[in-house]
């Protein structure tokens, strides 16, 4: 008679202690007129995120997830309340400003990997650089060595087309770490990738965790959500739970 298989182990992923506070947002609303109507889609949220955490996002459609997340990466302001970036309250910077935190502070990772088609891994990964006014020495290095760090030094002159869903989602996270930000938010980004190439990528945020990157994972897949070490569940424009996972 056949032995009853052992239970599967549970995979114990090793959190960093947290750092100090990068992101701070006490009773956050944001409004949206449509028509006559007014849309609350954030009511008085309070969040803090501090470096080296590794947190995931999540909420259903309307829950007011994908309006937290413009949020914190400064491509949306808040109606009413607070929130601080590195101490500075950027809710009611002007555009310049949110556009010179959004290329310094934060590396986004998008699902469509939004690569300019026309140019290679390396000159994709250069354009936070090239925006910031490095020179073109010292940001071939530092694409070079972004690059590397994704796994793609051997790709680095090839174009979108000639790179598969889970390499271009590479270059774009090495585009994202280039400037060496104080969060990554990625926003779904699994969404384009089959289920193996999505777990590669999720492997590679693990990694960058481990390195110190401050990562926030927004994502409707409960699977996703568990790589994270802290989950935080929106519903009608509200946090219903913020838990530690691990």
């Amino acid at each position: 008679m056949t032995a009853p298989a052992a239970p599967a182990a549970h995979i114990h992923r090793p959190t960093r202690p947290p750092g100090a506070l990068v992101i701070e947002i006490e009773g956050v609303t944001k409004l949206y007129k449509m028509g006559a109507e007014i849309i609350h889609a954030l009511r008085g949220v309070q969040l803090t995120i501090r470096r080296n955490e590794y947190l995931a996002i999540m909420g259903p459609s309307g829950s007011g997830k994908s309006t937290l997340m413009n949020m914190l990466g400064c491509l949306d302001t808040p109606t009413d309340g607070r929130y601080d970036f590195n101490g500075k309250n950027v809710a009611h910077m002007v555009d310049d400003e949110l556009a010179e935190i959004r290329n310094r502070e934060i590396g986004f990772v998008f699902q469509t990997f939004n690569l300019l088609p026309r140019s290679d891994a390396l000159h994709n990964v250069e354009l936070p650089l090239i925006y910031a006014g490095m020179s073109p020495s010292a940001r071939r290095e530092r694409a070079l060595a972004a690059l590397s760090n994704v796994g793609l030094a051997d790709r680095i002159h090839h174009k979108p087309n000639e790179l598969s869903g889970g390499q271009r989602q590479r270059v774009a996270i090495a585009r994202a770490l280039v400037n060496n930000p104080s969060i990554i938010l990625a926003d779904e980004p699994t969404g384009n990738l089959d289920s193996k190439t999505g777990e590669e990528i999720m492997a590679l945020f693990e990694q960058l965790y481990d390195q110190g990157q401050t990562i926030i994972v927004v994502t409707h897949e409960e699977d996703i959500a568990r790589h994270a070490r802290r989950i935080v569940r929106l519903r009608d424009g509200l946090i219903e739970s913020d838990a530690r996972v691990h």
